[in-house]
């Protein structure tokens, strides 16, 4: 039987509906259930077809590992249960390999998880595309543009401790083997009211708080700055601290976000400066003071504050303090210049305040663009991940909330024009007839808010910009005139007359009714909020700034290019960033994550059915699935659906070998589905409603029961098949060996009899013939006994004849010997007597020398040359070869040593023995650099990337690379200068550039001047007329003298063939230009310690202080 190979799938092990197009029956009570059901069992994502729903667990889930990556890498859709990995996939694939754009749009209310959505995706994207060095940069550069944006831009709400306040659109570029090049942020309406003022229970921005908890003391002086969070007006205190956020921690990270992102610390120091600067701006209090004239007008209470800020921002006290109590309005030629009262003051502060941050907040996205822009200009695909706020409901809704629901309305249009169009695209792709789809067009309320002529916006910026007195009633009154009869928007004061009895609706307030139901809108505000307005004094103040980042930020400032036009309001300036938005939007392939708060709590495991039934309501989910189903519910390709269902049928179980099309109409005509239920497209099934989906699941549960039971059969009979035949095998195995032995064991016995038989027969031969040789060899032996005895006798009388003949011919001649000594005694007795003392004295002598030799061996000292000690001599004859023995020992011991050295040790102790004979007993400074080795490129030229520049202009080899302090000839003052030493020059670079200042040949090198004091000063003498000489002579200082001066007169030794002048003295003349100077040294008092200090006296003299 062929091994079947198994496959995952949505539909396997599925907890509620994973998709719930195949919900049955669908409404909404059937759509929350199944999301809670999902909810509890810890499946937080649901499909609806390509659509991701994400409800926020608010708790960590281990689903996003580098193990869930891997699963869900390459691989189809719907083959696994549904997460936010398929869908990132899905997108990336497409755009690697089919070369399509892709938009990846999250939506949500505050709290669902938009923000950690876009994180997810963007983690998974980098995590599945290529890697390199500088992909990785590209990568950690995109992920940590993140922590930026969201200190800047994000705060804590009632709803979200991470609130993001901007929709943010990234797009991330990529090349043609999928790997990314960079991206482009933009941001959409922050929420730069919360700078100033925050509802109860919410904090303003995060960096503020980051900026005062992690700042250390030394930058919070800087920023004159307190770490007291009530010390700021700004700063709400009834929720500063947040339970599980550092923001010390935070700060930390920001600013290492900030500098991997690419922020230089300059413009990081600039950027918290006006981060201050706007802190600072609302402690600013106005007190009234009234003028002759009788206006009022608006003085500053306290002006410390105000001082403060114009130090840390460089702007004239004095001007800022003007533009906080005048205002000047200029017409054609005409200036005029009112006064501010406190209320127009403070006005004017919290509009400085709003825009500088603004402002500073859309430099922030310029700038991370400016870092992570593809730097190729090769043919890009993108890949767009929207994150912005969704549709908002609360009981005040103002200007920000209707913006924000006008986004969102035109993001449903462009969301069910792009669902629909894609459902019949795909239609149209597998030849399925397509049926037109009922579904609510909310143009009608996208034309009811941004119509050019009688739009809301319209009006608002038309009531903005008229003449005369413009309040937020006239612009209610304009709406009722013009929008009364629109079946979409309702006011309390609308001509139309079934609206007067409407008690719900106050006054001042007017209703639209969304595509996700009514919204009441406050319209007090509307006209200020839309103006946005900001002094042309203020502006120019800010231009007048010496800080260079809030200069930028207030171009309109500069008086050489006044406009006069007013400035586009905040309405307008969204409608236009919205319709570029849809247009980028259109142009690439969409994909869609909504997100889901289950609760209001922030809570793990609590599912609030009423707040999640609001927001399927809002964002369509109902709809989403009808206009999914609308046709056909579910669709598959022809293969996986093959392979998932062919157990079904017995033509094609349990192998296919058709095309996978004919099998499926085999499988579903043997199955007697009806015909109206499906339909065959050119390379999926089409399947109309889910209950057939779900009758085809049911049927292959039952029939993988069955198979498990006939596979289970299958096994046991062939396991007891097998153990019966192993059972069998054994007992013929066993019998075999059993029968071996036992006859094994009887040879055994019958060989052990006969064995011992042979061995008696054979012991009684042996010992009858051993009888006969014992007998024979006996009568052998006593022959041959008594014929050695007569032998034996016969050589003794032999023996004792010869040696009675030897005994005396030995007397005979030692008698003779003992004669011829007598007369020889006799003879030369008289020579003896004169030179026995002498050869006495020469034989003691000579043993004296030898037992000398003998008992030096024992007595040597140790092989080290600097070892003094030396055995005394025992006889006072032997004093000079006792001393030249000593001599002869130690300079072969020290050739000895010398053996032992490298050529790099030869050559540093022949410098060390040159640097004895040029300053030993000359400068004090020379016995302190005994002990200190000489190592030349003290800098480390060829390993310091910093100084690639200088290695690269130098070809020769670098002997002394050193920083000295080379001293000025006007004034006596030191500058900091690298001083290399190369086998034909001489050069001076600057340290931190490394650009060469001085370059001079050795042969222009005449003379080396010093004190005798220690100290570290030495002239460079430089020969007249030569090029190098122009400026006169160096003089410098260095902690490493003897080391220079010793390897500058080697190399030029070397190079020139002549001795280099030392010149050791405490007065010497140097030539600086065309005068003589003389340099004296003198003892005296240092400020600064033990350092040595140098004095221009005059024209003649230049006094050096040594301690």
């Amino acid at each position: 039987m062929a091994k079947m190979e198994v496959k995952t799938s949505l539909l396997d092990n599925m907890i509620g509906v994973g998709d719930m197009v195949l919900l049955e029956p669908l409404n909404e009570e059937t759509v929350i259930n199944n999301l809670k059901k999902r909810f509890d069992h810890n499946e937080i994502y649901t499909y609806i077809g390509s659509v991701v729903i994400s409800v926020n667990p608010y708790r960590s889930l281990p689903i996003y590992s580098p193990e869930k990556v891997e699963d869900y890498r390459n691989r189809n859709f719907y083959e696994l249960s549904p997460h936010i990995f398929a869908l990132s996939d899905e997108a990336y694939r497409s755009l690697r390999d089919q070369d399509k754009d892709q938009c990846i749009l999250i939506t949500g209310e505050s709290g669902a998880g938009k923000t950690e959505a876009s994180k997810l995706v963007m983690s998974y994207v980098a995590a599945v595309c290529g890697k390199g060095a500088e992909v990785n940069q590209v990568k950690e550069q995109l992920l940590q543009s993140n922590p930026v944006l969201e200190a800047f831009g994000n705060a804590k709400t009632v709803r979200n401790d991470n609130s993001s306040r901007f929709g943010k659109y990234m797009d991330i570029e990529f090349d043609f083997k999928g790997d990314p090049l960079g991206g482009v942020i933009s941001n959409y309406l922050l929420e730069k009211s919360r700078v100033v003022k925050q509802p109860r229970g919410e904090r303003n921005f995060h960096v503020f708080y980051q900026l005062l908890s992690g700042a250390s003391e030394e930058l919070l002086n800087k920023l004159k700055l307190e770490r007291d969070f009530s010390r700021y007006n700004y700063l709400s205190l009834d929720s500063a601290k947040v339970n599980g956020v550092d923001d010390a921690a935070n700060f930390r990270t920001v600013r290492n976000a900030m500098q991997i992102v690419g922020f230089m610390d300059h413009e990081v120091e600039s950027v918290l400066e006006v981060v201050a600067a706007v802190l600072k701006l609302g402690n600013i209090e106005f007190k009234p003071e009234s003028r002759v004239n009788g206006l009022d007008e608006s003085k500053i209470k306290d002006k410390n504050e105000l001082k403060e800020i114009c130090e840390l921002t460089g702007i004239d006290q004095s001007v800022l303090e003007r533009a906080f109590s005048f205002r000047t309005v200029e017409a054609k030629q005409e200036k005029v210049s009112t006064t501010l009262n406190v209320a127009q003051a403070y006005y004017a502060r919290d509009a400085l305040a709003k825009n500088l941050y603004s402002r500073l907040f859309s430099w922030l996205v310029n700038r991370i663009n400016e870092s992570i822009k593809a730097q190729t200009k090769v043919r890009k695909k993108v890949m767009g991940v929207l994150d912005i706020y969704g549709f908002e409901i609360f009981e005040d809704n103002s200007f920000e909330q209707f913006i924000i629901n006008y986004c969102n309305e035109k993001l449903q249009q462009i969301f069910i024009e792009l669902t629909l169009k894609e459902e019949q695209e795909e239609y149209i792709r597998e030849d399925i007839e397509w049926t037109h789809i009922e579904y609510f067009n909310n143009a009608i309320i996208c034309d009811l808010i941004e119509n050019n002529t009688n739009g809301i916006l319209a009006m608002l910026d038309e009531e903005c910009l008229r003449p005369g007195t413009v309040t937020d009633e006239t612009f209610l009154e304009k709406l009722n005139q013009v929008c009364a009869t629109h079946q979409h928007f309702e006011s309390r004061m609308s001509k139309c007359s079934r609206f007067l009895n409407d008690t719900s609706l106050p006054h001042s307030c007017f209703r639209i009714q969304h595509y996700a139901g009514k919204v009441l809108y406050q319209v007090e505000g509307f006209v200020d909020k839309n103006n946005d307005l900001l002094y042309r004094d203020l502006s120019q103040a800010m231009w007048k700034a010496g800080h260079a980042l809030i200069k930028s930020l207030f171009p309109e400032g500069n008086p050489a290019k006044i406009n006069l036009k007013r400035p586009p309001t905040a309405g307008s300036q969204f409608k236009a960033s919205v319709a570029t938005l849809m247009k980028n939007l259109q142009t690439k392939n969409p994909n869609y994550i909504r997100c889901i708060k289950p609760n209001d709590k922030k809570a793990a495991h609590i599912f609030n059915e009423g707040l999640v039934c609001h927001q399927v309501r809002y964002l369509g989910l109902l709809e989403n699935v009808r206009v999914r189903r609308a046709g056909y519910a579910f669709r598959q390709a022809y293969e996986p659906c093959l392979e998932r269902y062919k157990m079904l049928c017995k033509q094609t179980w349990p192998h296919w070998k058709g095309p996978a099309r004919a099998g499926v109409e085999v499988l579903f005509n043997e199955l007697e589905i009806p015909v109206e239920e499906y339909s065959f497209g050119r390379s999926k099934i089409f399947i109309r409603n889910p209950r057939t989906l779900f009758k085809l699941e049911d049927l292959r549960k039952q029939r993988l029961e069955d198979l498990a039971t006939l596979i289970q059969k299958i096994y046991r009979g062939w396991k007891c098949r097998t153990h019966f035949l192993l059972m069998r095998k054994s007992q013929i195995v066993i019998a075999a060996w059993y029968r071996r032995y036992a006859q094994q064991k009887r040879y055994q016995q019958i060989k052990s009899s006969t064995l011992v038989i042979q061995s008696y027969i054979r012991g009684w031969k042996a010992r009858k013939i051993l009888r006969e040789l014992k007998h024979q060899k006996r009568c052998e032996e006593a022959a041959t006994t008594i014929a050695a005895y007569w032998h034996g006798t016969q050589a003794r009388r032999e023996l004792k004849r010869l040696k009675e003949e030897a005994r005396r011919k030995h007397a005979v001649a030692v008698i003779w010997a003992y004669w011829l000594g007598l007369k020889v005694r006799r003879e030369y007795r008289k020579f003896f007597r004169a030179n026995a003392g002498k050869k006495i004295y020469e034989f003691t002598l000579q043993r004296i020398v030898q037992n000398y030799f003998l008992e030096m061996k024992n007595k040597v000292p140790s092989l080290s040359p600097i070892d003094k000690n030396w055995p005394s001599r025992p006889y006072l004859f032997l004093d000079s070869a006792h001393k030249e023995l000593k001599r002869i020992f130690h300079l072969w011991r020290c050739k000895k040593y010398r053996d032992q050295f490298t050529d790099q040790q030869k050559l540093i102790y022949e410098e060390k023995l040159e640097a004895s004979e040029l300053f030993k007993d000359k400068k004090a400074l020379y016995p302190s650099s005994v002990g200190q080795p000489f190592q030349g490129p003290y800098l480390e030229i060829n390993k310091n990337p910093k100084y690639k520049k200088l290695k690269d202009a130098i070809e020769e080899k670098i002997i002394i690379a050193e920083v000295v302090n080379k001293i000025n000839r006007a004034n006596g003052k030191s500058t900091s200068r690298i001083f290399l030493l190369t086998n034909n020059n001489l050069l001076l670079a600057d340290q931190k550039s490394g650009q060469i200042k001085s370059e001079v040949p050795l042969v222009d090198v005449t003379k080396v001047s010093m004190s005798s004091q220690n100290d570290g000063f030495f002239a460079v003498h430089l020969k007249e007329g030569s090029e190098a000489a122009s400026k006169g002579d160096f003089l410098f200082s260095s902690d490493h003298l003897i080391e220079m001066a010793t390897k500058l007169y080697r190399t030029t030794l070397s190079q020139t063939k002549q001795k280099l002048n030392i010149e050791i003295s405490d007065e010497f003349l140097v030539q600086f230009r065309q005068d003589k100077v003389c340099v004296k040294f003198i003892q005296g008092n240092q400020k600064n310690g033990s350092v040595p200090t140098c004095k221009r006296k005059n024209n003649r003299l230049l006094e050096v202080a040594v301690p």
